[in-house]
C-alpha cells in the first residue's frame, strides 16, 4: 500500500469517529434551532458525566495508558470541547491508526486501532549506496511501532543522502505491506538517478590569481576524463559552502584580508544533468606586517625580552596564522618562565596608503580560571590517554583557550575520528571550567591491493596493511609485500608516537629485499633491523636516532660469467653490518613565513662497525628549496645531494657502496654512471664512496583543462659518483674512478590519474662518459586500490 493512500485512510477514518460520537452525544441542531426564537438567556456549554469508561480495540497498549493519554476519568464532569481534546490527544499520539470516542449515557466507549508493528525494513534499487548504510539515515526500526510521519522523515533522510553523493534527481517513495497480526513490512523504493556533475568551476572578480590556480584550492572537481572515477566532480551543496571557506582561507594566508566571496551560483545544464558553478569573488588589496611590537601590561615581564621570540617581521605578506603562531611562542614562553594566566591579544592598525597591518601583542592577565578536569565521550576503541595527551594542559593547570583550542585541533589531526568537538564550560565553581571532549571513531585499519611499474623493477604487485591507530593506543603498525619482476619486499614496521607520554617516536622496523634487477649481473639479498628514536629539537627541526643492524649477501647468476670485482663481492658471502647513527631534518615547507616558498635540509651520519663485519662512517647531506612564481603558476625547485663513504675496515662491496638510482640522477639507468669494471664481459656497475647531485626542475601548466590533471616540467641534472678507495681491484680494468660530472637536460609530462601519479621522462645527456649507460625515456606509475 503507497504511503499516502495508508495515512489518507486513516485520518478519514478518524474523523468519521469522532463526527459520529458528536452527533451521538450533543444535539447541536436543537440548541441552533431555538437560539433564534427563544429570549435572551444564559447558555450553558452541555457537560457530560461518566460512570463507567470503557476500551476496545487495544491490544499491545494497556487501558490505564489509554485513558492516561485521553485525560479522562471515571466519575469526571467533562465538556463537549474537552472530549474533542482527548480525541485530539490520543490520535496524535502516534500510538493509533484510528480513533473513536462514543459517549453512550453514563458509559463512555473508546475504540482504538493500533497502529501495526514494523516487522521489517527493505530498500530496492539501491546501488550506489548500500543497505547497511542507509539504516544508519533512518529513525524506522523493526519490532517497533509503524509511524507514518517517521516514515516520511526517514525517505527525506534517503533523498538526502542521495544528495550528498550528488544524486540530486534521486526519487524515494516509503511503501507498506500488511501482514497477519497488525504487522507491516516497510519497503523504501528508490529511484537514484544519475550523478549531477559540475560541468564548469568559474570565478568573476578574481583579477590576481587565475581560475586554475583557484580550481586547485577547491574540493569540488570538475567533470574530466575519469569522471566515472573521480566522485568530487559531483555537485553537493555542503562541499561548495566548504570550498568558500578553502577560497577565504587561501587568499587570507597570502595577506588578501578583505577577500569576500559574494556569492556562489549553480545553474543547470538545458540537458538537467549537470551544473554550472560560478564563485563571484572580492580579491581586495594584499597587506604585508607594518611594525611589529611586543607590549607588556604586566609588572616585572619585560616586553623588549619577549619581543625577541616574534619571528614575523615588517614587510613580510600578512598571515593569520603566522600571528597565531606568535602567540602560541609567547604564551609558551610565560609559562617557561612561571608567569600564569598570561594572555597576548594582538592588535591590528591598518595603513591603508602602505597597505600594511601593524601588530602589536599586548601582554595582559587573564581571568584565574583553572582546569577542573577533562572529560572524554565516544571513544570505545581508542584509550583516554591517547587523547589527552594532546593536551599541554592537565587537570588543575590555569586554562588557557588557545592552547585547548590547539589540542582539538590535534585530535582531528590524529585521523582517528570522524567528528571531535571540544568544549569548555563551567565547572563547580566559576574559577574552574570542564572541557568536554566529544568524538565519533572512524576505521583506522585499511587492506590495500596495488601495482607499480617503473622503468627499474618492471611491473608489480603489492600488497599492504596499515593500522593507524593500533589496539586503541595511537600506535601504527605497517606490513607490505611487494613483488616486482626485478625485485621483492617484505616489510614491517611499528611506531610508537609518544613513548612515555612524550613527544618522542619510537620505531622498530624489519625488511627483507631480494634484488636480480636486469641492470645487474648478480643477485642480493638484504635484511635490514633497524629501531629508532625522534624527537623535536627546534620548531621545524627534528633528530633522530638509530641502530641499523643487516645482513647482506651477494649471490651469484648463472650462467653469468663476472668480473674480478663482483666476484670477490659474492665469495665474500654473507656479511653482517652493525651500525649506529642519527638524522637531523630541518623542514619550513610547513610552517614557514611564506605558504610559497620552502626550505628541506637533511644531514645524517652511520657509524659501521658496532660488532659488526665492516669499519665505516656513512655521511649523507641534502638541500632542497622550493618556491613559487608567477602567482603560483611556475614551481621552481632546486636540490644539492652528496655523500661520502669512509672505510676503516672489512670488505669494501659494490652492494655497500653509492648507487645513484634514476630518482638521483635522472637519463640514466640505475647504476648508469660511476666506476665501472670495463675489462668484463658485462662491464659491471661498482658504486662509489663519493657522490654530488645537483638538480634544478620548473613545473609549469601546458594550457589543457584543469580536471585533466596533465602539467608540464623541464629540468636539468648534473652529477658525479666517484672513489674506489681501499677496493681490491685486483687485474681488472676500471673506469670512471676519479670521475667528472654529467649534465643532462629533460622535459617531463606529469599526469594525476585516479589510479595514482604518472610520471614521464624524456631526457638526453649533454655530457657524459663513453662507458655510462643512457636512459632516454622513463615513466614510473605507483597506485594502491
Amino acid at each position: 500500500m503507497n504511503l499516502g493512500s495508508f495515512v489518507r485512510d486513516t485520518r478519514t477514518r478518524s474523523r468519521t469517529s469522532f463526527v459520529r460520537a458528536a452527533v451521538k452525544g450533543i444535539s447541536f441542531s436543537f440548541l441552533l434551532s431555538t437560539a433564534w426564537v427563544a429570549p435572551a438567556a444564559p447558555i450553558f456549554a452541555q457537560q457530560f458525566q461518566f460512570n463507567t469508561v470503557r476500551v476496545e480495540g487495544n491490544q499491545r497498549i494497556g487501558d490505564s495508558a489509554v485513558l492516561s493519554q485521553a485525560g479522562i476519568a471515571r466519575g469526571q464532569a467533562v465538556s463537549a470541547g474537552q472530549l474533542n481534546d482527548a480525541f485530539q490527544r490520543l490520535n496524535n499520539s502516534g500510538l493509533f491508526e484510528s480513533v473513536s470516542i462514543e459517549p453512550q449515557g453514563s458509559t463512555l466507549t473508546i475504540t482504538v486501532v493500533e497502529l501495526p508493528t514494523i516487522n521489517r525494513i527493505s530498500f530496492e534499487g539501491n546501488r550506489r549506496i548500500k543497505d547497511d548504510a542507509l539504516e544508519a539515515v533512518i529513525g524506522s526500526t523493526s519490532r517497533r511501532v509503524f509511524n507514518p510521519t517517521q516514515a516520511e522523515k526517514d525517505a527525506a533522510a534517503i533523498a538526502q543522502a542521495y544528495s550528498n553523493d550528488g544524486r540530486l534527481s534521486a526519487r524515494v517513495q516509503p511503501k507498506v505491506i500488511r501482514r497477519n497480526q497488525n504487522r507491516v513490512d516497510l519497503v523504501f523504493e528508490i529511484f537514484e538517478g544519475d550523478n549531477i556533475e559540475v560541468e564548469r568551476l568559474s570565478f568573476v572578480g578574481n583579477r590576481i590569481y587565475s581560475d586554475r590556480r583557484l580550481r586547485r584550492v577547491l574540493g569540488t572537481k570538475q567533470a574530466g576524463l575519469f569522471r566515472r572515477l573521480v566522485r568530487r566532480d559531483t555537485f553537493v551543496e555542503d562541499r561548495v559552502e566548504f570550498d568558500k571557506q578553502l577560497l577565504r582561507d587561501f587568499y587570507l594566508s597570502r595577506g588578501y584580508v578583505d577577500m569576500r566571496v559574494n556569492s556562489v551560483n549553480a545553474e543547470l545544464t538545458e540537458e538537467r544533468d549537470g551544473f554550472f558553478v560560478g564563485f563571484n569573488i572580492q580579491e581586495g588589496q594584499q597587506f604585508q606586517f607594518g611594525q611589529v611590537s611586543v607590549t607588556s601590561e604586566l609588572p616585572n615581564v619585560d616586553g623588549d625580552a619577549y619581543a625577541q621570540i616574534v619571528r614575523v617581521k615588517p614587510g613580510v605578506i600578512y598571515s593569520p596564522t603566522l600571528v597565531e603562531a606568535d602567540i602560541a611562542r609567547l604564551e609558551r614562553q610565560a609559562i617557561r618562565d612561571g608567569v600564569d594566566f598570561m594572555r597576548v591579544e594582538p592588535r591590528v592598525t591598518r595603513n591603508e596608503r602602505t597597505l600594511t597591518l601593524d601588530v602589536e601583542f599586548v601582554l595582559s592577565r587573564g581571568p584565574r580560571v583553572f582546569v577542573e578536569r577533562i572529560d572524554i565521550e565516544g571513544n570505545t576503541t581508542t584509550l583516554d590517554r591517547v587523547i589527552r595527551r594532546q593536551f599541554d594542559s592537565v587537570e588543575g593547570d590555569p586554562f588557557n583557550p588557545r592552547e585547548i583550542r590547539q589540542a582539538a585541533e590535534r585530535i582531528r589531526a590524529l585521523g582517528y575520528f570522524e567528528t571531535a568537538e571540544v568544549n569548555a564550560r563551567e565547572g563547580s565553581t566559576p574559577e574552574q571550567v570542564v572541557v568536554d571532549v566529544d568524538v565519533e571513531e572512524t576505521p583506522t585499519g585499511s587492506l590495500n591491493f596495488g601495482g607499480s611499474f617503473s622503468s627499474s623493477d618492471g611491473f608489480g604487485v603489492a600488497v599492504s596493511f596499515a593500522e593507524e591507530n593500533f589496539l586503541g593506543r595511537g600506535q601504527k603498525l605497517f606490513l607490505n609485500v611487494s613483488t616486482a619482476s626485478d625485485a621483492r619486499r617484505y616489510g614491517l614496521r611499528f611506531v610508537e608516537p609518544s613513548l612515555l607520554g612524550r613527544d618522542v617516536s619510537l620505531g622498530i622496523e624489519f625488511d627483507y629485499s631480494e634484488e636480480n634487477s636486469s641492470f645487474s649481473t648478480y643477485d642480493s639479498n638484504r635484511f635490514t633491523f633497524r629501531p629508532s628514536l625522534t624527537f623535536p629539537v627546534s620548531e621545524n627541526g627534528r633528530l633522530q636516532l638509530r641502530y641499523t643492524a643487516q645482513a647482506v649477501e651477494v649471490t651469484e647468476r648463472d650462467p653469468v660469467e663476472n668480473g674480478a670485482i663482483i666476484q670477490n663481492d659474492i665469495d665474500a658471502g654473507e656479511l653482517f653490518d652493525s651500525s649506529i647513527g642519527y638524522e637531523y631534518t630541518y623542514d619550513t615547507r610547513r610552517t614557514g613565513l611564506d605558504p610559497n616558498a620552502g626550505v628541506l635540509f637533511r644531514f645524517s651520519q652511520d657509524f659501521g662497525g658496532i660488532g659488526g663485519d665492516q669499519e665505516y662512517v656513512r655521511t649523507v647531506a641534502r638541500v632542497a628549496g622550493e618556491k613559487k612564481f608567477l602567482n603560483e603558476e611556475l614551481t621552481l625547485r632546486a636540490s644539492l645531494e652528496g655523500g661520502a663513504l669512509a672505510w676503516r675496515g672489512g670488505t669494501n662491496r659494490a652492494v655497500d657502496r653509492f648507487l645513484l638510482s634514476s630518482s638521483q640522477m635522472r637519463g640514466f639507468e640505475p647504476g648508469g654512471i660511476g666506476p665501472r669494471d670495463t675489462g668484463s664481459e658485462n662491464g659491471d656497475s661498482l658504486g662509489g664512496n663519493l657522490y654530488l647531485v645537483g638538480r634544478l626542475e620548473a613545473q609549469f601548466p601546458l594550457g589543457l583543462p584543469e580536471e585533466y590533471g596533465i602539467r608540464g616540467g623541464v629540468f636539468y641534472d648534473v652529477g658525479n659518483l666517484w672513489d674506489l678507495s681501499d677496493v681490491n681491484i685486483g687485474g681488472s680494468t676500471v673506469s670512471g674512478e676519479s670521475g667528472s660530472f654529467r649534465h643532462v637536460i629533460g622535459v617531463s609530462i606529469f599526469w594525476d590519474t585516479p589510479l595514482g601519479p604518472l610520471q614521464f621522462n624524456i631526457s638526453d645527456a649533454l655530457r657524459k662518459e663513453e662507458f655510462d649507460r643512457e636512459q632516454k625515456f622513463e615513466v614510473t606509475l605507483q597506485t594502491e586500490f
